[in-house]
């Protein structure tokens, strides 16, 4: 059927190989508000062979720790070290409807959903609030990136929006079909 895509091209659901407290120490020393960060982002931008091979090794280590995809503009501390875009449908604000009873991938039905890993992780930690940042759609130019220096240099600051700008959703009785 044409404009149907097979699913071995798809991304799979992907269990994280660290334990999110692990890695939210990690993200804590590698803060994009200590300066020296940002001075290592500079200097990589503007050193293209150092910055190749930076962004090689990220690609592989974070491949093997959480099936990243390297979209550049990194989603893990906020969803407990789980990749979003492991999700086959690439779905960046929460699991789709195809959701089985029993936690399952609608795609990959012998997999867990990333998102149910997701929560579940961040549940552990007290950290369920952190899943409720909306993520903006990314920036597809960026796919192969370094998520890293594009952190460091702060050029995904606009990334996720503040939990303020999230509107609760409200319906009126003419929406919801109440009379009263």
């Amino acid at each position: 059927m044409p404009g149907t895509r097979s699913t071995t091209d798809l991304p799979r659901p992907f269990r994280p190989l660290t334990k999110a407290p692990t890695m939210n120490a990690v993200h804590r020393v590698l803060d994009r508000r200590n300066p020296l960060w940002y001075a290592a982002s500079v200097f990589l931008l503007n050193t293209k062979p150092l910055y190749s091979a930076f962004t090689f090794v990220e690609r592989q280590v974070k491949h093997r720790l959480f099936g990243c995809r390297m979209c550049g503009q990194c989603a893990l501390p906020v969803t407990a070290y789980a990749c979003p875009m492991s999700c086959p449908k690439q779905l960046r604000n929460g699991p789709c409807g195809g959701v089985g009873v029993d936690g399952s991938c609608e795609v990959y039905p012998g997999m867990r959903c990333v998102w149910l890993m997701a929560f579940e992780r961040a549940d552990a930690e007290g950290h369920v609030g952190d899943m409720r940042r909306l993520q903006r759609p990314i920036d597809q130019r960026k796919w192969g990136q370094s998520s890293w220096v594009n952190y460091w240099h702060g050029d995904d600051e606009e990334l996720f929006a503040e939990e303020g700008e999230r509107e609760p959703l409200l319906l009126t009785t003419s929406e919801t079909g109440d009379s009263h």
